[in-house]
This record gives C-alpha cells, structure tokens and sequence, in this order.
C-alpha cells in the first residue's frame, strides 16, 4: 500500500532511528546524553527489545565502557561472566588438536571481554534509553523511507497492520505512521531490506567490495552443572566442513546460570548446492569433544542469523542526504574475532555526534560527512584494517592454508610491516555451483537428543508470524525459480534456510511447486543472500512478527 493511498498519521522527531540492536540504542543513548532536548524515536520490528538479537556471544566492552564508564554496577547482565578460559580447537572427524592462543595476534585475545546474551544486553540498553526519554516502540518495522522533492531522506513509514494475504483490508487494519525526522539511521542489521534500497539509491557500495556473509546457527543448553565452567570460551575449525569442501566454525562459551550458548558458522560463498549450514551444525554436535559437554543437558533455545563477513573493505560509504548506515548495516563485524558488538556500538555513538553537531548548528536532512569521516579515522578502522584479509585468504585458500596466510597477514599488521593490499570478494550467490557437478551430501539423521530436525528446532525459536497477512518472502519471478534454482541447482533453498521455509512439492504429473512457508521465517536473511538467481526478496512482515528469542 503507497504512502499516498491511504490517510496516515503522522509524527515529527528530532531523530529516527531504525533498529533496537546494539548501534541503534547507542545512538539513541549518546544523542540524549550530548543535548536531552533531543527527540529521538528507535523503532523495532521485533515484538519487544531483544526478540530479534542472536550472537554467539563474547562481547568486547570497549565502545560500552566509553558509552557508561560505570557499567559493571549499573546492573549491566553482561557483567556477570568475564571470559576466564580460553581454548581454540582443530578439529578431525573424531579428535582434536588445541591450537595455543600464544601464537595467535594479541587482537585475538578475549582477554578482559565477557560472555552472556546479547538480547539481554539490548534489553538493559533500552531501559537506559529510555531511562534518558528516548521513546522505543518495538513492534513497529520500518517498511518503507521517506524522501523529500531533493532526495534527501526524512524519515519511515511503518507497516501497516491488518492487511490479509489478498491484500484487503481486515476488521483491525491500521496503516501505518509516518515518522518525519532531520536525521534517520539505519541500524537494521546484517542485509536489512531499506538498507539494500538505500544501497543502490546512493551507490553507496560504487568504492568498497561487496558484502560476504556467514550464516550462524545457535542452540542455547542447560548443562550438567559439573560439566559448566563459567567464562569458558571454546573456538573451532576443521570438521566437519572439511568434509564439504566449505568454511567456517564453531563455538561453545559456558555462560551464567548452568547454560552454554554453542553455534556453529557456515561461510555462504560455499559451491556445492548440497550443502545443508543445519545439518552442518547438527552433526558438529556429535563431536566427541562437543558432545561430551551436551550429554545430560537439554535445548532450550534455537535461532539463526546472517552474518557480515566482509571486513573493512566492504564498507561502504556511511552518509548520505538525511541519514546514515551504523552497526551490521554497515557491516563493522571483525570477522576472526567473531565480534561486531562493540565496533557497532561505536559506529552508533559517532553518528550520534554528528547529528547532535548537525542539528545544534541548524541544519537538517543534510549529508553526515563528518560522520564518515570519523569512522574512517576511529578505532573501528584500525581494528578491522588488522584483520581485512583475514575472510578472503580463507575464502581462497581454504581451512588450513588460509588460516596459515590470514594469521601471518594479521601478525605482519600488528607489526606494521603487512602488505598495504586488501583482498577481493565476489558476492556468496555467484559461487553457487550447479547441481550436476556435485553429488548429495548423505546427512545423518538426528538423534532427538543430540541434535534435532529443523521443525522441531524452529519451534524453539518461539517464531510467530500472523497467518493471514502479504507473503513478506517475494519471489520476483516464480518460473526463473523452477527454471533455474530446482532445475540447474537442485533446490538450495530447501538446504539453506535454517527454518524450512522453502520446499519443492513434487507430484506425478504435476509441475513442481515452490512452496514458502513464511510464517517459519526467523528473519536470518539467507535466502536473500544465497538464492543463485538473486529472485528472493525479504521484506518485513507484519509487526512483530518473526522469533521470539528469550535469552540469545
């Protein structure tokens, strides 16, 4: 439904920002903390604050100790457990061999960082937000950016609510808000939909590489207490993608109250179309060194998420008329630490800057450059500098020769004698390879105890979407996709997505049938990345809508 179809209301702000994740609520923090004066409004798409969240997570507390110095008596749920222990395994099929952290760059270390729930730690920043007189309203996706007759950006509009499948109105339609703002950030998150828009709008990626991602798949467990040794922090690679011909790694940190969080990364610019990043995870579990910590535990949670995996180089430019790109929008994640938290937070505190600048001095809808500027000459650009050719060695080179070249380019960095070059990407969809060169990968069945079939593990994710609502998974051309994806490449969908959202129905003598399964979506954006074809297209459902993760 076009914003000139239907009467809306309307709300004025100083400052809109789009997501209720670690960049978001920053921002919103340091704008009240520089000038309270501020109206500043954070819309979130998840059914409350930390519903959408998923890491691992081992949080770096550098850009949180510069937003409140005091954090750890504040109350802050991430200060319970400080990493204590700290092990890197390369794993075979049935043995392992630790890998000693002494050879590893000193950024490598978790020394003095903590582990706990990131949707926690959201949680806890929206309370200080609004503590502060930011108003938050979760529920509320952003579906569609407003312009003015420059092109500069002025605000959202948010869904609309009560729309049935058919696109008629039902008894509860409400249509959306617009909220007009001087200055709007995104802060969606890895592949967020109006971040693609205004991707391509601006051309905003016309000088940095294309974005790569990774897709992380997580299960939260109650262990045996005897088991549980908190601030363990356990990093692997090796098998089973090995076995694959893909990349990628696990993880199991031993967090507070008996629970560890173990997840397990698959890089998406794998080839072979039989590829499953779940069935991956779940025969990761069966490890003997994995499955000794899970044995006499149970599940008690289950979520995935794409992950930006492109470093430094894959920053694109951060401003433009009326707004900005921060956090995983802009993709700010350090790859081999596997931790973006703290450079996010950091990007949403230096936009922050800007805009409370920007305003005091009168203007608005103007371009941040001073915003860019300021992440490009930040601790976030030195970090992420160290570590830029750290995906692509591995992406190239594989496991063990391209763990070998990204260690010694990292430890030749920190000394500042690396070579001044950073490696190239292509983006995951074009490494997609066709069915007819490879051959089925012969999964394991899960054990119900172990591990777990997808439906079963969704259900965990306490996903919930209304059902009679628009299908927010379009297909842009339905026979490109059986021409193509089922045809040439043997249905990676059904592979890919972490939910079962997609299948194939095949009937006898009957065209197959692609089905989508939206309401199992869990919002990880991986079909819109991996699809070969790029003909998927994820936009945001009805508010609210999606996971409802409690602890992730």
């Amino acid at each position: 439904m076009s914003a000139e179809a239907v009467e809306r209301e309307s709300m004025p702000c100083d400052v809109v920002i789009v997501g209720g994740g670690p960049a978001g609520l920053a921002a919103a923090i340091r704008l009240k903390q520089i000038n309270d004066a501020l109206e500043v409004v954070v819309l979130e798409k998840g059914s409350e604050i930390g519903a959408h969240i998923l890491s691992g997570a081992v949080v770096d507390p550098k850009a949180l100790g510069e937003l409140f110095p005091e954090w750890r008596e504040m109350g802050c749920p991430i200060a319970e457990t400080p990493v204590t222990d700290n092990w890197h395994w390369v794993l075979s099929k049935k043995g392992k061999t630790s890998l000693p952290h002494i050879f590893m760059p000193p950024l490598m270390s978790n020394h003095g960082c903590y582990t706990g729930s990131l949707g926690n730690l959201c949680r806890w920043l929206a309370e200080q937000a609004e503590a502060l007189g930011v108003m938050v309203f979760p529920g509320f996706p952003a579906a569609e950016v407003m312009f003015d007759d420059a092109g500069a950006v002025t605000g959202v509009i948010t869904q609309d609510m009560g729309v049935a499948a058919d696109g008629s109105h039902k008894p509860d339609y409400q249509p959306g808000m617009e909220i007009h703002a001087k200055y709007t950030l995104f802060a969606e998150g890895a592949r967020g939909n109006l971040t693609k828009q205004l991707k391509a709008k601006f051309d905003l990626e016309k000088d940095c590489q294309p974005q790569v991602y990774g897709l992380g798949i997580k299960e939260l467990w109650d262990i045996d207490p005897d088991k549980h040794v908190p601030g363990r922090v356990i990093h692997t690679q090796g098998w089973p993608l090995t076995e694959s011909g893909s990349w990628g790694g696990g993880f199991l940190y031993h967090q507070a109250n008996g629970q560890v969080a173990l997840g397990f990364v698959t890089a998406l610019d794998y080839a072979n179309p039989y590829v499953s990043p779940y069935q991956e995870f779940q025969r990761w579990k069966q490890h003997p060194a994995i499955r000794e910590y899970l044995e006499g535990g149970k599940r008690v949670a289950y979520g995935a998420r794409a992950i930006n995996e492109g470093g430094w180089q894959s920053v694109p430019k951060l401003a433009f008329p009326g707004g900005a790109l921060v956090g995983c929008a802009a993709g700010f994640v350090n790859v081999p630490r596997i931790k973006g938290s703290h450079t996010a937070m950091k990007s949403g505190m230096l936009a922050a800057e800007s805009i409370a600048a920007a305003i005091a001095g009168g203007k608005e809808h103007t371009e941040l450059a001073d915003y860019d500027a300021a992440v490009r000459s930040s601790w976030i650009a030195d970090e992420l500098k160290l570590v830029q050719n750290a995906q692509p060695a591995v992406a190239k080179f594989g496991g063990d020769i391209g763990t070998v070249i990204a260690g010694a380019d990292m430890w030749m960095r920190t000394l500042k004698i690396g070579l001044p070059i950073a490696m190239k990407h292509t983006p995951d969809y074009t490494h997609t390879g066709r069915a007819d060169l490879y051959q089925p990968i012969d999964y394991p069945k899960p054990d119900g105890v172990i591990s777990f079939d997808r439906l079963t593990n969704v259900a965990y994710s306490y996903t919930n979407h209304a059902e009679d609502q628009p299908c927010h998974l379009q297909l842009k051309d339905p026979e490109l996709q059986e021409r193509s994806e089922y045809e040439i490449f043997a249905g990676p969908s059904t592979r890919y997505c972490p939910a079962g959202v997609y299948e194939w129905v095949t009937e006898e003598g009957k065209e197959p049938r692609f089905v989508i399964n939206s309401q199992n979506c869990v919002h990880c954006k991986t079909c819109d990345i991996k699809d070969p074809n790029q003909n998927i297209n994820w936009t945001t459902p009805e508010g609210g809508g999606g996971p409802n993760y409690p602890n992730m």
